[in-house]
């Protein structure tokens, strides 16, 4: 039994490093033509936020009421966990907005069994509510809001992205290598059935800016085809998250009809 037992655990561990392989390799996956993408120097201009901790008890955001308080499902970006989009939430809140979380943690990927329990939540905020539910993501979390207004248009009042690359090559960013070793899929071959750049039966606005240093400005913007409205931001990408000029932006959106 002790040698069975030696053996198993000698399969498992093979198993992990075979895996651990894989997720290098594609990691690794080289590209037939480099995509457009943020430059070195953007890309080290998202080192600001380390002077967040600094800024943020001083910094003082003038909040004005919403005209029409909303239910607002917040989505995370990815390898980041709903606490990195408190600040925003309190303060959505604030103007008189209820905020809710995804319910999921760690935004570690797209699987069918993750917007599964999307679905779900979003159908259960939406009845609580009484009224459609504004769908609010962050990078990745926008691409997930923007698949669940396509699977659930009924439960959604809007859509709006920060940061979100669904246009264009998937490759045109900063962390898809990352994002491919994480998520152990190519970002060519999501392990679900969609069409990125396909709009929502609601209306949807991107925010983006030409200062993000992880997503190619175009990438976050979208065509006309692709969005109902683009609006220029100048915060990087990880200042979608805290910065007066995103939140304001956000809370411009929400007051809008």
């Amino acid at each position: 039994m002790a040698s069975l037992a030696t053996l198993a655990e000698l399969k498992s561990s093979l198993w992990t490093r075979d895996e651990f392989a894989r997720r290098i390799a594609l990691a690794r996956q080289p590209e037939e033509e480099r995509a457009p993408r943020p430059s070195l120097r953007q890309f080290l201009g998202e080192a600001e936020v380390l002077a967040e901790v600094v800024n943020r008890p001083r910094r003082k955001i003038a909040i004005e009421r919403a005209k029409h308080p909303r239910t607002i499902m917040v989505l995370p970006g990815f390898m980041t966990h709903p606490l990195r989009m408190r600040f925003m939430a309190r303060q959505l809140e604030r103007a008189g907005h209820t905020a809710k979380r995804w319910g999921l943690g760690f935004n570690l990927g797209p699987s069918e069994e993750n917007l599964a329990s999307l679905e779900k939540r979003l159908l259960d905020l939406s009845k609580r509510a009484g009224e459609p539910v504004v769908l609010l993501g962050w990078s990745l979390g926008g691409i997930f809001a923007r698949e669940l207004a396509k699977r659930q248009p009924q439960a959604v009042a809007k859509v709006i992205t920060m940061g979100s690359p669904f246009s264009g090559d998937p490759r045109a960013n900063n962390v898809w290598r990352a994002y491919q070793f994480v998520t152990g899929h190519s970002v060519d071959d999501p392990p679900i059935d969609t069409e990125l750049g396909e709009k929502p039966p609601v209306e949807t606005i991107a925010l983006w800016s030409p200062r993000d240093g992880m997503i190619a400005p175009r990438a976050a913007c979208g065509t006309a085809e692709e969005r109902d409205r683009a609006v220029a931001l100048r915060c990087t990408h990880i200042g979608f998250s805290y910065s007066e000029e995103a939140i304001s932006a956000v809370l411009e959106e929400l007051n809008r009809d």
